[in-house]
């Protein structure tokens, strides 16, 4: 439906058209593409925005970059909104350069951002994950800066100091973040580069101790740097840094929302209880402690010449020296022991449809689940299905049932103070008589002597009384008569 949105709140036809922009990386001719708008790149940093097939392919050449034919690159590039495209009537030279209409071509804004971010993960190394200990008197001189700006009333001074901590933050964070991946992805493969662990594992600790102590040492200045700030009006900081603030696009409401949201975001990072710098500092602490597990792993297995390398090579020595290949199988299924999993050493289901003599070459291939070929673990069951629950016939219920009690504790009341006899009984006190009846018949004993029965419910209690005489009760469904039986109500 139109205007339909997905939790990010991104219209769903916008965000098919921005993941459309990532499909010049991963078609056959990704490289070409990419050689293309590297073209465009190229004259951008020139400040040249417009670009025809001939300019793209003169830039093409310097860049030392061979494609055939460019113009189907560009028309694809314009299909995937990656480019726009527009009438260039001034090249023409001849009539008939006119009616072929030359086009110009240049960058949109969401297709640069998606070329940039394709060219930020091919160009992603090593030295851009580390941790920042040099921003720390940065951001604290940057929040004095901001304290002094807000009394000065300096909006544009605010506005600037304001958006350098956020930026520095963010990068902060990224760069964090991006550190301890690549511990993790280090240990993981440190058997098979050890080598630049040993060779990087003293320059690896010194940069996190040393990060960790600036972190350590700053943290309770920058919050009471950022005490200093909230002294001189957090709503005048809003508003200063709001109404310097030039996004057009965003109403004055949205730019406050935004801006205070971002000072929400600041405090959180050094003031809150569970802030994102004492995250930062366990994080950091916790990295050391990995990288120091690691390093006496990897130092033992080179001690004593154990690794899954070196037990991978003997193993495929092994296999090179087996005397015949009944020996080679053998010292397969002693290794690798792939009859014990049961999609390979357990029979069909089914002996008569594939009988378990049945060569593999000639069985259907066996049915797995994408869980297992993908991840090597069985597929769980998945979540529990949804409770239904139906609140509405719920409260219904529960409604009508609280409608039956008042009528029912009406009903008793009305029995026990007005009694059985010498009046019409209702439907509802007929009803509680007849219960109660029945409680107090199924409660007598058949023994020899003279007893009186009773039954209770709703607070009533329901005696029967040897009589002389049949008595009779008059209700709306008809009399009632008790042979040599009377009824007292209490």
């Amino acid at each position: 439906m139109p205007g339909q949105t997905d939790p990010l709140g991104i219209d769903v036809f916008a965000l098919d058209d921005r993941l459309r922009l990532f499909s010049f990386s991963t078609v056959e001719k990704r490289a070409e593409y990419l050689s293309v708008l590297r073209a465009f790149d190229r004259a951008r940093a020139n400040y040249v925005v417009l670009l025809h097939a001939n300019d793209v392919s003169d830039h093409l050449a310097e860049l030392g970059l061979e494609v055939d034919d460019v113009t189907p690159l560009l028309e694809q590039l314009y299909s995937w909104q990656l480019l726009d495209r527009s009438y260039d009537g001034t090249r023409a030279a001849t009539l008939a350069e006119y009616r072929n209409r030359h086009y110009v071509y240049q960058f949109t804004q969401m297709g640069y951002r998606a070329y940039r971010a394709v060219e930020d993960v091919l160009g992603a190394s090593l030295d851009d994950a580390t941790l920042s200990r040099l921003v720390f008197p940065e951001l604290l001189e940057d929040l004095k800066a901001l304290a002094q700006a807000n009394l000065d009333g300096d909006a544009e001074g605010v506005y600037r100091k304001f958006t350098r901590l956020d930026v520095a933050l963010a990068d902060m964070a990224d760069r964090a973040a991006r550190f301890y991946l690549l511990l993790g992805d280090l240990a993981r493969t440190h058997e098979t580069s050890a080598e630049a662990f040993l060779a990087h594992k003293d320059s690896l600790l010194a940069h996190m101790r040393e990060f960790s102590s600036e972190l350590a040492r700053y943290t309770p200045k920058l919050a009471s740097a950022i005490t200093d700030v909230e002294m001189t009006g957090v709503d005048r900081l809003v508003d200063l840094a709001a109404s310097a603030d030039e996004r057009i696009f965003k109403s004055p409401a949205e730019r406050l929302a935004d801006w205070l949201h971002r000072w929400h975001g600041l405090v959180q990072w050094f003031r809150a209880e569970d802030s994102e710098a004492e995250r930062l500092q366990a994080g950091t602490a916790t990295a050391i402690s990995a990288v120091l597990t690691l390093l006496r792993r990897v130092t033992e297995a080179r001690r004593g010449g154990v690794s899954r390398e070196s037990q991978l090579r003997h193993l495929a020595a092994w296999f090179t020296g087996v005397p015949s290949d009944a020996a080679a199988h053998a010292l397969f299924a002693a290794t690798v022991n792939l009859g014990s999993p049961r999609h390979v050493g357990v029979a069909h289901p089914d002996s008569e449809l594939i009988p378990a003599g049945t060569s593999w070459w000639e069985a259907p291939p066996v049915e797995i689940s994408r869980t297992l070929v993908e991840t090597g673990k069985p597929a769980a069951p998945g979540a529990p299905a949804k409770v239904e629950r139906n609140d509405a016939g719920r409260r219904r219920l529960r409604e009508r049932q609280l409608a039956e009690q008042k009528a029912q504790q009406a009903a008793a009341r009305s029995l026990a103070d007005g009694g059985v006899y010498g009046r019409v009984l209702g439907d509802e006190e007929t009803e509680l008589l007849l219960n109660l009846l029945s409680l107090a018949l199924s409660a007598r004993v058949p023994v020899s002597g003279v007893l009186d029965a009773s039954g209770s419910a709703h607070g009533v209690k329901l005696t029967l009384t040897p009589h002389a005489e049949s008595t009779a009760v008059s209700t709306v469904r008809g009399r009632l008569h008790l042979d040599r039986l009377k009824l007292a109500v209490s």
